[in-house]
């Protein structure tokens, strides 16, 4: 699950990296060859459309910097992406899809997998189960229990431990991934994780808010279980929130250029614009 990603070719760069609005071209003069005399301007053509706009920000939580990137139901949609053998990170996908990136406003890793990237507990795309919901126990951070599953569908998303998962969703949602531990649950710490524990590794976590908006935040250095989340829980008032992985934690944010590529990485959570 180690290992750097070769540099962006030049198209990759262009879709990657953001751009400035551009004033619109010079009038073009044409001729009417069946009357000569007669000089016809143009309109001018369109100035290019302008990359779609960042929907993360830098912040900080006491001496910790994070980046928060927001969902909005009224302006986004979410799906999972992993590719068929799994693309491993975002440069991957963008290369082989590129009409499909074009609508991305930023993208996070989505949960824990395997070392051939594929996922190790529930995964749904466009509706689609390709792994089934895993409740078995285990050593790791997947299986430090409660842990969770982030889905949703039709603009509405949910942070909801396995459990619950389990017991109260019976129909298929649009998509769907299962990682873990939980963060918060029940505005409660998950009952193993301390305000600020020793175990310290760049992490990556979702939360959804009483309004229905999606929260990502990823650290930008080392940060503890605990402070995460009681960011997640004291700042974005989330009550139930999910750890997404640590270490290999990873952001796209196309607008600012910015997409990492720390080491290979499994399933993809995508932020689309819902006008493109």
């Amino acid at each position: 699950m180690r290992g750097a990603i070769g540099r962006a070719a030049l198209p990759f760069l262009a879709l990657l990296g953001a751009c400035n609005e551009q004033p619109a071209g010079k009038a073009v003069t044409r001729i009417d060859l069946e009357n000569p005399d007669k000089v016809a301007t143009a309109a001018p053509s369109p100035a290019p459309s302008p990359t779609i706009a960042s929907a993360c920000e830098a912040t900080a939580f006491e001496d910790a910097r994070l980046t928060h990137c927001v969902a909005d139901p009224a302006k986004h949609r979410i799906t999972t992406m992993l590719g068929n053998p799994p693309y491993r990170g975002f440069k991957a996908f963008a290369e082989t899809s590129p009409d499909e990136a074009r609508r991305v406003v930023f993208g996070m890793n989505a949960g824990m997998f395997d070392g051939e990237g594929k996922p190790i507990g529930y995964y749904v795309k466009d509706g689609e189960r390709l792994k089934e919901l895993n409740r078995n126990d285990g050593a790791g951070n997947f299986h430090m229990k409660p842990n969770g599953v982030f889905f949703g569908g039709g603009g509405k998303w949910r942070v909801m431990t396995s459990d619950d998962f389990y017991a109260q969703v019976g129909d298929r949602p649009e998509f769907g991934t299962q990682s873990g531990p939980m963060l918060v649950v029940d505005g409660k710490l998950h009952p193993e994780i301390t305000d600020d524990g020793p175990s310290r590794t760049i992490r990556n976590g979702v939360g959804v808010d009483s309004a229905g908006r999606a929260h990502f935040v990823i650290s930008e250095g080392p940060v503890s279980f605990g402070k995460i989340a009681r960011y997640f829980r004291d700042v974005l008032k989330t009550p139930n929130a999910l750890y997404l992985d640590g270490g290999v934690s990873s952001l796209w944010d196309p607008a600012s250029g910015r997409v990492d590529s720390r080491t290979p990485l499994g399933p993809l959570l995508l932020v689309e614009d819902k006008s493109q």
